[in-house]
């Protein structure tokens, strides 16, 4: 089956804890041990997506394969990179956040980007220093590693932008 992108309904939350609780069986599995930890994403996480129009599923067929939310900038935690510098500081650009699949979902990630990038040519994306499946997916795709940021709580991570029109320098 083709895979569907739609916004996130408040009726879907099931299934989006299932989604996330497989991802991070996922993390776990490949040695990412520290990031969603303590309950994160929670159901409040993804309700503020939602209430933001930026909570996505992805179906296939009719069933709920993955979540992500695609959210317009600007992005608190972004203001501020360290040990190195975004490819724009100027334009507007969306973020992608909350990246969750079922193992059995492939192609996830490209649909992902497919969508955003038919929204948005500026998208910037973070991800854990172990979350090594995620920086593979994030450089296929053609993203450049601009340095630092670091969450409210103060956890560091790793920060991409890639901007449809311009080369990597």
């Amino acid at each position: 089956m083709k895979q569907m992108i739609r916004e996130a309904r408040p009726s879907d939350m099931a299934e989006i804890m299932k989604v996330m609780d497989a991802a991070k069986r996922i993390m776990r599995q490949s040695g990412n041990m520290h990031q969603w930890t303590d309950g994160y994403p929670s159901e409040a996480v993804i309700t503020a997506d939602m209430e933001k129009d930026g909570g996505y599923v992805i179906e296939d067929g009719d069933k709920i394969v993955g979540y992500f939310a695609f959210l317009p900038s600007p992005e608190p935690t972004y203001a501020r990179i360290y040990e190195g510098k975004w490819l724009d500081d100027m334009c507007p650009y969306h973020v992608v956040h909350r990246i969750a699949s079922y193992p059995q979902a492939h192609g996830i990630f490209s649909s992902i980007m497919d969508f955003c990038f038919s929204h948005d040519p500026n998208i910037r994306i973070d991800t854990h220093r172990d979350n090594t499946i995620m920086q593979h997916n994030i450089a296929k795709h053609g993203f450049t590693y601009c340095g630092i940021i670091y969450l409210a709580n103060g956890d560091e991570r790793l920060a991409y932008q890639k901007k449809q029109g311009i080369s990597k320098p």
